[in-house]
């Protein structure tokens, strides 16, 4: 690499930090080359992305970040996964090293908060914002179909109450 493309990297990866809502490190050392292409797919389908960059590149790059607390992860062979969603990329991660025993989760952020290899993993464990979202509609839907059932009701309590007497006087 040349001087300018270290420098174009660099920019990119500070972009990527700055707009990611979470990023992951993880040492990748023994993974095949399919099995790292088949980590950037599933990362690219859940809105991901994942790179492998020389450490004193990423440190410069996650220099005047909200990540810039991360710098100590950056040791060995390391790959950095982000997303925009904070879930998405160590969720992804996660249940990528727990097929693969060669990816190791060293660390990472959300935010301007550090996460250690556990944090990141509890991280993975919540639900994604489009789960989250769904289950707010559902709360938010339950109590409206709750309430016309309840106004409903009386009306038809009424009416089978008129129709009971209906059928009353009728047979007398």
């Amino acid at each position: 690499m040349d001087r300018a493309e270290k420098r174009e990297l660099v920019t990119g990866l500070n972009d990527a930090f700055k707009g990611a809502g979470s990023v992951v490190v993880a040492h990748y050392a023994g993974i095949t080359v399919a099995q790292m292409n088949d980590l950037r797919t599933k990362m690219r389908q859940a809105g991901g992305t994942v790179k492998v960059a020389k450490n004193r590149l990423a440190k410069i790059a996650l220099q005047g970040t909200e990540s810039e607390s991360i710098i100590d992860l950056f040791k060995g062979q390391t790959l950095v996964a982000y997303s925009d969603d904070p879930i998405a990329a160590p969720k992804v991660a996660s249940d990528f090293a727990k097929g693969n025993d060669k990816l190791v989760i060293l660390g990472g952020s959300m935010g301007t908060t550090s996460l250690n290899a556990d944090g990141v993993k509890a991280l993975a464990s919540l639900p994604s914002l489009d789960e989250l979202r769904a289950r707010l509609v559902g709360m938010i839907a339950t109590p409206a179909t709750r309430i016309a059932q309840i106004v409903n009701a009386p009306a038809a309590s009424v009416a089978r109450v008129i129709g009971a007497y209906a059928r009353k006087d009728e047979a007398a």
